[in-house]
Formats: structure tokens, sequence, C-alpha cells
């Protein structure tokens, strides 16, 4: 268990990816490039850069994995802030931990670029990667067929997607989503949320009521991201609150895997989230870390605990705990590969 010193310490740097409008926006995104970037990627990662559908993007790639499973990573500052840079550090150490490749994008950030602008840049960028994952896949399967490997089946010429995101890049990341077509979907494996932002609505209690605050996350944060990054009568969309969304958009609907902090005020939304999709069908875990605040796997240099949640999250991600109604089990275990660095 982390030491109070180190708690303070995490809440002090984490406050820095909250969006406080007092400050210029610009000096905002500065506080959080220069707090979480750093130029030595966890597990000797690599990172590329690479455009997909018009949009720059890291494409982290760690020594060793997977051939198929790749992660499309939307990174949080509430809509106005955060990058790759700043995620970088993050995005490599989930990288390590899943085996599989990382592609985090340079979205447009509001309020110069309100809703739907990011939603429209993770889109192009998701279908310019499927169209280039599945091309990948199936000269691999052609090759496995040339080679007389047996048991082949369409499934191995399918790609395999997860889609992570926090905070307010996990709202993108699920409008993302319920946005898909069919085709698209069944390819997204699982759907990974670090204290995800799910009601932006003016029903909200935490708009609601008066200086809500759990140390690193408002009502205030939440009220001001929400007018930043669409008009008001817009905020129970789907695609803004998921928490509204309906029957028919989570029909066939992938896999989520929601890690939250006991401290935070968002936590009944997640938890609401949770019912929401188990009575539809759709499987669901929600892990919840005591003691813990919002966002906390980013402070890993000084919480235990963090180590701890991302230990859970590969254990998952790797097929490595067995199925229940509690305990997902993702079926993604393709053959592990060597980056080109890792061969030199």
């Amino acid at each position: 268990m982390s030491s109070p010193e180190n708690r303070k310490a995490a809440s002090k740097k984490l406050k820095l990816l909250i969006y406080n409008p007092k400050y210029d926006i610009n000096i905002f995104r500065k506080k959080i490039d220069d707090a979480f970037h750093t130029p030595f990627l966890p597990g000797h990662a690599e990172n590329n850069e690479h455009n997909y559908g018009g949009i720059l993007c890291d494409v982290l790639v760690p020594e060793i994995h997977s051939s198929k499973r790749i992660m499309l990573y939307i990174h949080g500052g509430c809509f106005t802030g955060g990058s790759r840079s700043s995620y970088r550090n993050f995005c490599a150490a989930l990288a390590n931990r899943a085996f599989s490749r990382v592609v985090v994008p340079e979205y447009r950030l509001a309020p110069a670029y309100p809703f739907p602008a990011a939603l429209e840049d993770i889109q192009a960028v998701f279908r310019a990667l499927f169209a280039d994952e599945q091309a990948a896949r199936s000269l691999d399967f052609r090759a496995d067929e040339a080679a007389g490997l047996e048991n082949l089946s369409e499934i191995d010429n399918q790609p395999e997607f997860i889609i992570g995101a926090d905070g307010a890049g996990a709202t993108i990341a699920l409008a993302l989503v319920l946005n898909l077509r069919e085709r698209y979907r069944k390819c997204i494996k699982n759907i990974v949320l670090f204290s995800p932002w799910l009601n932006l609505s003016d029903s909200s209690p935490l708009k609601t009521g008066k200086k809500i605050n759990d140390g690193i996350m408002s009502g205030e944060c939440l009220k001001y991201s929400g007018d930043s990054y669409t008009y008001s009568g817009n905020l129970e969309n789907p695609l803004i609150s998921p928490l509204f969304a309906p029957k028919e958009l989570l029909t066939d609907f992938p896999p989520v895997y929601m890690q939250m902090g006991a401290n935070e005020i968002l936590l009944e939304d997640a938890k609401k989230f949770d019912k929401l999709l188990k009575e539809n069908g759709v499987q669901c875990r929600l892990d919840i870390w005591k003691d813990m605040m919002h966002l906390f796997q980013l402070a890993d240099e000084y919480l235990d605990e963090a180590h701890d949640a991302l230990n859970v999250f590969s254990k998952l991600i790797c097929g490595m705990e067995k199925d229940g109604t509690e305990r997902l089990c993702f079926e993604n275990k393709p053959r592990l590969e060597r980056s080109l660095r890792a061969e030199a």
C-alpha cells in the first residue's frame, strides 16, 4: 500500500489533468505535457509516427507483441488537453502489459474544435487502422494456408482490436463504438476504461450539487469541460453521455472492463453504466481500488496500486483469468512476435 506522502504527491500530479477555467488553455496543456512527458519509454518499447486517416498517431511497439492484437487508445484531458507526448509513457506501459501495439491519435481538442471533431478524428483513425490490419491479416492467413497449417478459420483472418481510454477520452471511445457498424464492432474484443466520464448532462448530481470534489475531479470541471465540448442541449446525446445509450445501440456491444478508485465522485456513474450494460446482455466488469483517486493508474511512480491495477489489466487482456460473471476472460492469444529493434 502506498504511503500517505506518495498518495499526496500522486494527487498533486493528477490534478494537472483536470481543466481549471481560471487558467489559460495553453498553460493547462503545457503543464500536462511538462508533467507527464518522458523521453524514455518503459520496457524498451519503440515509438513510430504514422498517419492514419489524416491524423498523426504514435504507434508504440513493445519488444514482444501479438501479431494480431492492436489497441487504439484515446487519451483523456477534459476534451481540452492531453497529447501523444503526455500519454506516451503510460501507453507504452499498456503496450508492454498487453503484448500489443498501441496507437495513440493526436485528435483535435476543444474548445477550438468542439464535438464532433474529436469523434470524427478517432473514427478516421479507426477506419484506416482497420483497413491496414485487415490487409495484414489477410496476407498472414494466405501464408498460413500456403504453409499447410490446419484448423484455420475465417476468424484467423480478422484483426483483434482493443479500445482503451481514460477520463474524457472514454466518452469519445464509447461514442466511437456506439457509432460503429457491425462489421467493425465485431472485431473489437475488449473495451478498457480507466476512470471514465459517462454522464455530462445537466441532470448529473455532480453538476447540480455545490462544490462536489474528490480531491482530483470536481463537478465544476465536468461542467466547464462539457460546455467546452458541446452545447447544453446536446449533453444527453449518448455520444456525449454514454449513460443515455438506448438498448438498440448496445446490441452485440463488446465486453467492457472499467477500473475506478473508491474515492472518485464518478464511481456512482460507473456503477450505473455497469448495470446498464449487464441489463442489456453486455459482459462487463468494474474493479474498484480502495483509497484510490481519479486516474490513479497514471501516477505509477508514486502508487503501488497503479502497478497492481495494470497487472490485473494485463491478465485480463492476455486471457489468464477464468471466465465468469464477474471475471472476464478476453480470448486474445494469437502468436507473439518480436519488434524489429528486438531482432536487431
